[in-house]
């Protein structure tokens, strides 16, 4: 699946903007998605490090319109563990060398809604 096919929406509640200042986003995903797929298509599609992924199923609700009684849709949700502070990497390289290298993830969402 491409990326643009698994993060459908972003889901934006009192509660997934509390998770915010904390790196947690929420978004509604394909059904079929895995976590891998999950956290690889947030990476690619915002450039952010992810380090955690949760997922959930939401179960549609009973609605009614007058006489008629229906149910929405199920669907999947992930709230999305970001890293907030890429710290520069150091390593050794030939000659004994120290070198750092600047990580080039983002700390935040700026397409996110609730941001």
């Amino acid at each position: 699946m491409l990326p643009e096919e698994i993060i459908i929406s972003p889901v934006v509640t009192e509660k997934s903007n509390d998770g915010l200042q904390e790196g947690k986003y929420t978004f509604k995903v394909n059904k079929k998605a895995t976590k891998v797929e999950i956290a690889k298509a947030v990476e690619k599609l915002f450039n952010v490090k992810v380090l955690n992924v949760n997922t959930m199923h939401v179960n549609g609700k009973s609605k009614r319109v007058g006489y008629h009684v229906g149910k929405t849709s199920d669907w999947k949700k992930a709230i999305v563990t970001i890293d907030i502070n890429p710290e520069e990497t150091t390593y050794l390289v030939k000659g004994g060398k120290e070198e750092k290298v600047s990580r080039k993830y983002k700390d935040s969402i700026e397409e996110f809604t609730g941001a």
